[in-house]
């Protein structure tokens, strides 16, 4: 069974968001280099994997707001992206953003349901 490894939340002003967050929930936000994208810290994680020390909690990242209607995201922890994305399609999905390598971490894709609510699907190279 997959399950959710992280969420998204999509911001207009950056900055602001970041202190927004930082001083209403005590969250620790970074900027990941050579990316247009923030990671956001709400409980300690393993370095390697990214994964969260704490079974049950998770971590998230603050990306640009692309649309008015563009929402937070759930992303979910596969064992391989290639397999979920063909079931995804092979299901009735969509592919809304292909698979894309995140630097030594691992791969990301987003993908809509059959009702058009998206999902972002994270598989860590600690899988490979």
């Amino acid at each position: 069974m997959d399950s959710v490894t992280h969420f998204e939340i999509p911001c207009r002003d950056q900055p602001k968001m970041q202190k927004f967050y930082e001083d209403v929930f005590g969250w620790k936000i970074a900027k990941l280099p050579d990316m247009d994208y923030h990671w956001v810290t709400t409980t300690d994680m393993d370095p390697d994997t990214w994964m969260p020390k704490s079974p049950g909690a998770i971590n998230g990242g603050m990306r640009r707001k692309e649309t008015p209607q563009d929402g937070p995201v759930i992303v979910l922890s596969v064992k391989s992206l290639d397999e979920s994305l063909r079931t995804v399609t092979g299901s009735g999905g969509s592919i809304v953003f292909p698979k894309k390598e995140i630097g030594e971490h691992g791969y990301y894709a987003q993908v809509s349901d059959i009702e058009g609510n998206v999902l972002g699907l994270w598989q860590s190279k600690a899988h490979d």
